[in-house]
């Protein structure tokens, strides 16, 4: 199938989007880092996702990450200590990552997130902004959050309990285990598994048969089910947000940075 790439003059090289026929394509594109999100691809999502929305040829967007190991490894901790330490840093970065995530959950084409390899942090979160999930045999699953001592935002978590529910999803973040993809279907993270040669025959189907479909039809049942997964007016959203902020604002942060630097077990004292 004929591939036609696009903005490359207006994002970073770390993100590749494509037209393939009545797909759209993102891929996530720094297989060194395992495809780990920098502040420049955060800044490209929205941009991406909005040039696909404006070509009615596109039927349906799949967000994959180049090389055969990682889907998306997380966020690029290698810019935490510029990007991310601080208030007002943190609050630009939070603020740029939210509105690509935001863009990716309501936007109005059907998604569906190509996993193979590392799915860990903020590329599981990715992937449950989407709206089916597909991931090979040799992926795997992790949010560990609290093995860096980060905050994790609301819509996150908000992303996390409808997918997996809320008594999984506690399993999930306060354990900050990796899962198989076995085990991460078993947990609701995931659609659908098959082996790594059937992965791109298993995600044509689904976009065959998304392709099929009353585009209009498809775009209202999805907002539809999105307005369900909305929070609800009683939650303090920003006594989240502040929590969120204090993590970052922690000792237990710092240590968390120096300890993933130095490799090695991080001591978090709750300070």
């Amino acid at each position: 199938m004929e591939s036609q790439r696009i903005l490359q003059d207006r994002i970073t090289e770390h993100l590749i989007v494509e037209k393939r026929g009545a797909a759209g394509w993102i891929t996530f594109n720094d297989p060194a880092r395992h495809n780990a999100v920098s502040f420049a691809m955060w800044e490209g999502i929205p941009l991406a996702l909005q040039a696909l929305a404006e070509d009615p040829a596109i039927r349906v967007v799949v967000l994959s990450g180049a090389g055969e190991r990682a889907f998306v490894s997380g966020a690029n901790i290698s810019q935490f200590d510029t990007l991310r330490s601080g208030e007002e840093a943190v609050q630009a970065y939070e603020r740029v990552a939210e509105a690509a995530q935001l863009a990716l959950y309501d936007y109005d084409k059907p998604t569906i997130a190509r996993i193979r390899g590392y799915c860990i942090g903020g590329g599981l979160n990715i992937a449950l902004c989407c709206d089916l999930r597909l991931a090979s045999e040799d992926s795997s699953f992790a949010i560990p959050a609290g093995k860096l001592g980060l905050g994790y935002r609301m819509t996150a978590i908000r992303n996390l309990v409808t997918a997996a529910g809320p008594a999984r999803a506690l399993e999930i973040f306060l354990t900050a285990a990796r899962y198989s993809a076995a085990e991460a279907v078993h947990l609701g993270l995931l659609h659908k598994v098959v082996p790594a040669g059937e992965l791109d025959l298993a995600l044509q189907t689904y976009i065959d048969q998304i392709g099929a479909n009353a585009p209009l039809t498809l775009m209202a049942g999805k907002k539809m089910i999105r307005q369900m997964q909305q929070l609800g007016p009683q939650v303090d959203m920003q006594a989240m947000t502040d929590l969120v902020l204090a993590c970052f604002e922690s000792n237990d942060y710092r240590e968390g940075r120096r300890a993933f630097a130095e490799k090695r077990a991080p001591v978090f004292t709750g300070t």
